[in-house]
């Protein structure tokens, strides 16, 4: 891609501006924003630093790549962590500086910046690069600092310390001083205080004067002033202000072969309105004006997390197209929500499935019409998008289910930078969402980061690599697995007779479960081609109703013998084979029939005077429990959780 790389000077900008190049990524222009007084080193800044600008009109001479420069007018006006756009906030200057950019190099589809573990910075660079319909490069993210740093002076990076603020560090002794020459010190500062080795806690700002994409010329900072802005004792706040500086030519033609006029000072006036947030609310308004025949809902019964789903009943032929199909789930999934006093800010996670994975691209479109930043303050849902056989299945080309919280105390992690820490989302969707201790991941791919390209070396590379960018954790209290151990021996006592099901020791073979805490109870239970000959149902037309009874009596079970009910259920996930040969209505109708069955034998407690428990059909080309082995017909995955 053509980049335009976003520098302060410091040496985290220049650096992955080297990254960058080591990817296959090309540097055509630079961007800086600088104070309006020349004589001010410093502003109250949240997001730029400007120590040093003096100098960085000189970049351009050294790479010979144009700079386009912007005069902060702005001031951080919107100060919480995920930015939205405000007039007259810093933020706009950058978005008015790269508008130029792009205007003047339409070529540009990248932008690079040194964020290294400041969420503030990268989440406004990568609006402004949404805005923009650029794509943010980060590769320094979430770098260990020590390598990192270490890496830099490594790969020739000759820069100096031009602000200090930290216990240890001395603007007398200390500004002025090349990196590397520091390095042994800045190691010692973390062992004995906790720093952070590349001044991500605004311990230090440096100045590069050098590096390797400098082909034409160095920098040789001549005379210098220290500006003294806090004397205090523990931790003294300094400043380098640069006085005369040269540039020292790295070969005899370079600074004579330069073109002229490769500085752009950059003027105008930023956004007053946000006029993209609402033009894109309206178009979400007239396509939730869609109306389509067929759509089948189905809703948990739990109040604070649920599950909404949504999808198209009958012949594929009925099917006009997978936009119009994904409208159509979106437009009465949304209108669920309202009805039940949500909206999508509520969501957690989306399941999203369509026919044909080739039109990825075509669902995100449509998606992000209903889907939005604005829509979603406090984050965007994680998401999944998985091709299933829905046409197959008589289910139309799209198919929506959606996880939804009562309250607002959801966290997420959302990066859209192309970092070398973990892919960036391909889509309008959050990597993860942490709910009330529950992590929900997003689909992963085995892509590897900097280049977001799949692993060629085949299926378990890419496995290997999907696992390594997610690396999931869960937490359980140590006594946990003791309390359900016993509570399990308790309960299994039971009388578990519905429809004269008697325990044998194969029934527990298909059941895969997990309780964490005895507040979460996961359940897979399987159903093969095996286990359908041990039901012993002679009369084949009434198998399916034996299987189905079958899995609802399981799972009935596992519930009370870890005394979960149904009114615990989060979701119900019913995947079924095509080759099973049934129809969606038919297998639905047995399931729901063995449900209401279950509920009139229960006793008072288990199923309680609640509706029948809420569920959905998945179709899939097959299922088992090994690679090698994928004759499961029907297999289902039960969240419950107490409150």
């Amino acid at each position: 891609m053509k980049v335009v790389a976003l520098v302060s000077g410091g040496k985290d900008s220049c650096y992955v501006m080297m990254k960058c190049i080591q990817y296959g990524h090309e540097i055509v222009a630079l961007a800086n924003l600088l104070p309006v007084d020349d004589s001010v080193d410093e502003l109250d800044s949240y997001m730029y630093q400007t120590v040093g600008h003096q100098i960085i009109v000189s970049y351009a001479e050294c790479m010979n790549v144009p700079l386009f420069r912007r005069r902060i007018r702005g001031s951080s006006r919107h100060q919480k962590l995920s930015y939205q756009m405000t007039p007259d906030d810093e933020v706009e200057d950058l978005f008015v500086l790269l508008s130029e950019v792009k205007r003047q190099i339409p070529s540009i589809t990248a932008v690079s910046s040194g964020a290294i573990a400041s969420d503030y910075q990268r989440l406004r660079v990568e609006s402004i690069c949404s805005r923009l319909g650029l794509v943010s490069l980060a590769f320094l993210w979430k770098q260990d600092q020590t390598l990192l740093l270490q890496e830099m002076i490594a790969n020739g990076i000759k820069a100096i310390l031009v602000k200090v603020a930290a216990i240890g560090l001395d603007p007398s002794k200390h500004l002025g001083k090349d990196l590397a020459f520091m390095e042994p010190y800045l190691l010692k500062l973390k062992e004995l205080y906790g720093s952070n080795v590349c001044g991500e806690g605004g311990e230090y700002e440096t100045l590069t004067l050098d590096c390797p994409l400098f082909t034409n010329a160095r920098i040789v900072l001549d005379e210098f002033q220290v500006v003294l802005h806090s004397p205090d004792s523990i931790a003294p706040v300094g400043v380098l202000h640069p006085t005369t500086f040269h540039l020292e030519k790295k070969d005899s033609n370079s600074l004579e072969e330069k073109e002229p006029g490769l500085v752009f000072e950059v003027q105008g006036d930023g956004p007053n309105t946000p006029e993209s947030t609402h033009q894109r609310d309206n178009r979400a308004v007239d396509v939730v004006e869609h109306t389509r025949n067929g759509v089948h809902l189905s809703k948990t019964g739990k109040e604070n997390t649920f599950s909404i789903c949504c999808w198209l009943e009958g012949s594929s032929e009925s099917s006009t197209g997978l936009k119009e199909d994904l409208e159509s789930v979106l437009k009465e999934t949304e209108s669920q929500l309202l009805k039940q006093g949500f909206n999508w800010q509520n969501v957690l996670y989306i399941h999203l499935y369509i026919s044909d994975m080739s039109e990825f691209a075509a669902a995100n479109e449509t998606y992000v019409k209903f889907i939005t930043h604005e829509k979603c303050p406090f984050g965007v849902p994680s998401r999944s998008t998985i091709e299933l056989p829905l046409v197959e299945a008589g289910l139309g080309k799209a198919y929506v289910e959606v996880l939804v919280a009562n309250d607002q105390s959801k966290r997420i992690l959302h990066v859209q930078s192309i970092s070398s820490w973990a892919p960036s989302c391909i889509g309008p969707y959050s990597q993860a969402t942490l709910h009330k201790g529950v992590l929900h991941m997003a689909g992963q791919l085995g892509l590897d980061p900097p280049t977001m390209n799949l692993r060629n070396e085949g299926a378990v590379a890419e496995l290997n690599q999907a696992l390594t960018n997610i690396k999931p954790v869960l937490y359980v209290e140590e006594d946990s697995e003791t309390e359900d151990e016993t509570r399990q021996e308790q309960l299994c006592e039971g009388d578990y007779g519905c429809w004269g099901y008697k325990p044998e020791e194969w029934h527990q073979d298909c059941v895969q479960k997990r309780v964490v805490d005895g507040k979460i109870c996961v359940t897979v239970l399987s159903i093969s081609t095996e286990v359908m000959k041990k039901l012993h149902e002679p009369k084949e037309e009434q198998q399916l109703e034996r299987v189905t009874r079958f899995c609802v009596h399981l799972l009935n079970k596992t519930l009370y013998e870890y005394s979960f009910s149904w009114n615990d259920t989060t979701s119900l996930r019913i995947h079924f084979s095509t080759s099973l040969g049934v129809s969606v209505k038919r297998l639905f109708n047995v399931f729901e029939t063995a449900f209401k069955e279950l509920n009139e034998m229960s006793p008072e407690g288990i199923v309680g005077d609640s509706k029948e428990p809420t569920f959905n059909l998945v179709p899939v080309l097959g299922a088992g429990n090994s690679s090698a082995s994928l004759d499961n017909i029907i297999t289902c995955e039960l969240f419950s959780r107490r409150s």
